[in-house]
This record gives structure tokens, sequence and C-alpha cells, in this order.
């Protein structure tokens, strides 16, 4: 009975040995399906998506870039001449309706994919788009503002994801780069045309606000075109759509190679809904404050975005036109130009740099290089002759003061660009993957949160403090 017993077991062990073989070959197959398909070439279609989605950015930069203008130009269009508090009131409603638009669109972005969001925000950005250009009160200008603001959240937080979905691994970190770069070419843009109807008297900047009416137009358009992302796909149990979403980006890869990447993906899904399943999003959120190793990533990806938040570069766009008005410049839209395209140069430049220098050495420079500049910018203003009251020049020569105010603030948006204007967006990676998903949305609340501070404040307090 004992020999037989023995047979067996040995019989049962080499089954169990051979099984194991198996399962390790299998898996080595599988990851080499996946190396290899990752080294294929990507398709023209994969760009064109990548591309089309990064329109997204445009209409960000877009709406930050022509506010500049308008509130130079607006004069007595909404039937009177704009307060500073009212200036700040209708630069703030955007980033407001930002952040319940970006709320919004990360709760339904997994149930009804990324697409659904994106054609929501191009919806609601033309409509905001059209109650501003048509406005002759406050009120209906405010409330464009704000709608306009749920269209910028929902396409800021979705179609950065978007991409990073659709992009093959190598090429991710530049086709996720198109989304910024289209933010501060939408800038740029708009700091043009703003300063181009600039001259024209009356309602010249209306036609500034509605030309903002197309590139939504035009996004939703091809994105129709585009296929939802392979991972949604698999979330919802469509693998035919899947395998043909990945074989349009992939084209010469084989089905083994998207049979795999089917599979990674499904196991990817699993590991992270079956962390999540059983828990709430209440319970969610206390883990990260509970535990010492996320609370460190949560709250250092927090950090960096309110420092790239509080550190005042929007201010620069939604008030650079006055800014530059403030110090002495004749044309201050035109002015404004040169702070948008060292903004769009710049963002080309941390492209080049992250992935050679890392992110934590270009943050420690670009960071100290915003401060000193900032620092002489303030020095500088000392010597500029402002009523702080009226905030007007009490004489119509500034000289150096101003030409080094316009250096230092050039100098600021470099660093800013070169650094933590992307680094801020991608300090997520930090956070684990059970908890990324509230990580990333308080993430995205400080962005906002901070933003309305900023936006909200800052000509109340050029009046408020002073030098004197």
């Amino acid at each position: 009975m004992s020999t037989i017993n023995n047979k067996e077991f040995k019989d049962v062990k080499d089954d169990v040995f051979i099984d194991k073989l198996e399962k390790v070959d299998t898996f080595s197959d599988e990851q080499a399906e996946l190396d290899n398909i990752e080294t294929t070439a990507a398709s023209k279609a994969a760009w064109l998506i990548a591309m089309t989605v990064s329109i997204g950015g445009f209409l960000f930069g877009y709406d930050t870039g022509y506010i500049s203008s308008v509130l130079v130009t607006i004069g007595t269009s909404l039937g009177h001449e704009l307060s500073t508090s009212e200036q700040e009131l209708v630069t703030s409603l955007t980033s407001g309706g930002a952040l319940v638009g970006a709320v919004f669109a990360g709760l339904v972005a997994d149930k009804y994919g990324r697409k659904m969001p994106i054609y929501a925000a191009c919806v609601v950005f033309v409509i905001g788009t059209l109650l501003q250009a048509a406005a002759f009160h406050l009120p209906q200008f405010a409330i464009g503002r704000f709608v306009v603001g749920l269209g910028v959240g929902s396409a800021a937080c979705i179609c950065p994801l978007f991409i990073a979905e659709i992009s093959p691994m190598r090429y991710r970190g530049r086709m996720v780069a198109f989304n910024n770069m289209s933010v501060t070419l939408g800038q740029l843009i708009a700091s043009g045309i703003g300063a181009g109807f600039a001259h024209v008297k009356g309602d010249g900047w209306r036609a500034t606000v509605a030309i903002g009416g197309a590139p939504p137009i035009i996004l939703a358009v091809l994105l129709y075109f585009c296929p939802e992302s392979p991972r949604q796909l698999v979330a919802h149990g469509r693998m035919e759509l899947a395998e043909a979403c990945l074989l349009k980006i992939y084209p010469t890869s084989t089905t083994q190679m998207r049979q795999a990447k089917i599979r990674s993906i499904e196991a990817s899904i699993h590991e992270q809904t079956g962390s999540m399943a059983d828990e709430s999003l209440w319970k969610t959120t206390k883990r990260i404050f509970t535990t010492p190793a996320t609370a460190r990533a949560v709250f250092t990806a927090c950090a960096i975005m309110a420092i790239s938040q509080l550190g005042g570069f929007n201010t620069l766009m939604y008030y650079s036109a006055t800014l530059f008005g403030l110090v002495g410049f004749s044309n201050a839209t035109a002015v404004a130009i040169v702070v948008s395209g060292t903004n769009f140069l710049f963002s080309i430049v941390n492209l080049v740099l992250v992935d050679r220098f890392g992110r934590r050495a270009i943050l420690k420079v670009t960071v100290l290089g915003m401060a000193i500049c900032m620092l002489i910018a303030a020095v500088s203003f000392h010597y500029i002759p402002i009523n702080a009251k009226t905030l007007e020049l009490t004489r119509d020569v500034t000289g150096w003061p101003a030409i080094m105010v316009l250096i230092c603030i050039i100098c600021y948006v470099a660093f800013f660009s070169s650094g933590v204007a992307t680094i801020a967006w991608i300090g997520t990676e930090l956070i684990p993957t059970e908890v990324r998903a509230v990580g990333t949305m308080l993430n995205t609340v400080t962005c906002w949160s901070t933003n309305i501070i900023i936006s909200s404040t800052f000509l109340s307090m050029m009046k408020g403090l002073t030098p004197w």
C-alpha cells in the first residue's frame, strides 16, 4: 500500500511539475508576444487619433488666451465698465466650471467610455462660447464663462487619459505631449487673434470669443472616426472591437500579439477593480490618509500641482494684457503674444529634456528659476509709478523697470513651461494603482481649486499689496 501511494504521489508531483512548466511556458510566450507588439511600428492612424484628441487641450488653451485680451477691450459692451471684482468673477467662473466638469467626466468616463465626456465637452463649450459672444449684460457673460468651464474641465480630465490608452508604449510620452502642446498653441493663437481684433472698435472682442466655437465642432466631427480606447472596449467585454482597434494601432502585429495584449489589459483591469470591488469611495479615501506611503505619494502629487497653480502662471494668461497695460506698454495685447509664444516654445523644450534629465532634477532647477524671476520682477515693479488705488500710471514714462518686468515674466514662463507645467500633470504616476482613481480626482480638485483662488484674487491683491 505504501509503495503504491508513493508511486501515485510521485505521478501527481510529476503532473503538477509539468503543469507548472506549461504555465511558465505559456506566460513566457504571452510576455514575448506583448514585448513584440510594442516593438512594431505605430500606424499613422494612431498618431492621427492622438492629434485629434489633443484638440481638447486646444480648447483649454484658447479659453485661457482670449480672456486676457477681452478684459482690456470689452469696454462698456456689457452695459458698463467692468470693475476689478467683476473681472475676477468672469475669469474665475471658468475655473469653477472646470472643477465641476472634471469631476463629472471622471465619474462617467469608466461607465460610458472616453468619447462621451469629450462629446459633452464639445457641446457645452460651443454653448458657452455663444452665450459669451452674444452677451450684452454681465450675468449672461458670466454664465457663458461657467458653461465653457464645464467643457474645459471635462476635456482637460479625459483627453490626456484617452491619448495614453490609445498610444503604443514607446510613443506614449510624445503622443501625450501633444495635449500639452495643444494647450500652449491654443493660448498663442488666442493671443494673436485677440491682438488683431483689439483695434476693431466696438465689439471686436465678440469675434475673438466666437472663433473659439470652431475647434470643438472640428473635434466632435473628427472624434466620430476615432475608435474607443482598447482598455474601455475590453472593460465592457467588446473583445472583437478591441482587437480591431489594436490592429488599427499596430497594423503589422499578429493575431497572437493582439490576443496577448487583450489578455494583459484584461488582467490589469481585474487587478485594479478586484482590489476596489468591496471598497467604498470613503474607504478608499481613508486608506490614502491612513497608509503613510500612499499619503506621501498623493500629497507629493497634489503639492506639485498646487505649486504649478499658486505660482501664478495662469494669472499671466488671464491678466497679461491688463498687466502689460498697467506697466506702460501701449499695445498690451500684442506684448501678451510674447508670453504665449514663450510658453509654446518651452513646452517643446520640456518634451526634449524630461526623459534625458528626469523629472526631479528639472523640477528643482525650474522652480528655483521661477522664484528668482518673480523676485526681480517684484523689485522692478517698485520703480514703476503706479497709483495703487486705481491701478493706473501716475506718469507716462516707465523706462527700464517696465522692460525688466517683461524680461522677468518671459524668463518665468520659460522656466514654468519647461518644468512644472507638464510634470504637475504626470505626478499621478506616483500614486499606487489601487487608489489612483481617487488620487487623480484629488489632484484635479487641487488644480482647479487653487486656480480659482489665484484668478479670483489677483487684481484685488495688486490693489491691496503695495511696496509702500
